[in-house]
C-alpha cells in the first residue's frame, strides 16, 4: 500500500496537555478533555506547522485529539478514525509512572525493560494497537493526497512511524504538543524531521 500513492508527507501532531493531567498520567482510552495549558499548546503548534496547507486532516475520536486538530488546522474539517485512538492502558489508567511502580512493580519493570510478550493488565495488546494503526496508514496511502496532517496520541505517533519508516522513534517522543514531519526521500525511503512548538526543525538521524 506505501508504494504507489502520490503522499509523500505526513505531518503527526500529539494533542496538547489535558485536565487529567497526561503530562504525568497515563490515559489512554479515557476521555479526558483539553486543559487550558494544552489549548495554547495547541496554539503554538499552528505556527509551528511545516508548509502552506493539507488537503486531508484526521483526528482520533477522542476530544483532546479533534479539539487539538480544530485549533491546529481550523481551516479545513477533520476526518475521525476510530483507528487512531489511544491505546487502552487497562488497570493503569490515570495513574502516573509512581502509582503503577507501587501498586505493580513486576509488570512495571517489564514494561520499563521492554521484555517480550509484556502487556498493559487488562488492557489492549499492543500487537492489536499496531493493527489497527496499520489500517489507518493504510487508508492514508489510499486518499490519493500528497500530503496529511495527522493530530493523534502518542502512541498512535510512534505506530504511525513504526509502520512508516520501519523503526522506532527516539523514546520520548513525541511530548505534548510536538509536530513529527515524515517525508519520503527521492530514494523512495522515508525519513523524519521533528519540530517541537519551536518552529526551528531538529533532523532526526538519517536511518530512521
Amino acid at each position: 500500500m506505501l508504494d504507489g500513492s502520490p503522499l509523500n508527507r505526513i505531518v503527526l501532531v500529539r494533542h496538547g496537555e489535558t485536565v487529567g493531567e497526561s503530562s504525568i498520567r497515563y490515559y489512554g482510552a479515557t476521555d479526558v478533555p483539553l486543559s487550558d495549558l494544552g489549548r495554547e499548546q495547541m496554539r503554538q503548534a499552528r505556527f509551528a506547522l511545516p508548509g502552506d496547507g493539507f488537503p486531508l486532516l484526521v483526528t482520533s475520536p477522542l476530544s483532546r485529539a479533534w479539539e487539538s486538530a480544530r485549533i491546529v488546522f481550523p481551516q479545513a474539517p477533520a476526518r475521525l478514525l476510530d483507528e487512531l485512538r489511544e491505546i487502552d492502558f487497562g488497570d493503569w489508567e490515570g495513574l502516573t509512572a509512581d502509582e503503577i511502580r507501587a501498586r505493580d512493580p513486576v509488570r512495571y519493570e517489564d514494561w520499563q525493560q521492554q521484555r517480550p510478550g509484556f502487556d498493559f493488565p487488562g488492557g489492549e495488546r499492543r500487537a492489536d494497537l499496531q493493527v489497527r494503526v496499520d489500517r489507518a496508514v493504510d487508508v492514508l496511502f489510499a486518499s490519493g493526497v500528497s500530503s496529511v496532517l495527522v493530530v493523534v496520541h502518542k502512541g498512535v505517533i510512534r505506530a504511525i512511524a513504526r509502520r512508516v519508516l520501519g523503526a522506532e522513534l527516539p523514546d520520548g517522543v513525541p511530548a505534548l504538543g510536538c509536530i513529527v514531519q515524515l517525508t519520503r526521500r527521492s530514494s523512495g525511503r522515508w525519513g523524519v524531521v521533528r519540530t517541537s512548538s519551536d518552529p526551528t526543525p531538529a533532523l532526526l538521524p538519517a536511518d530512521l
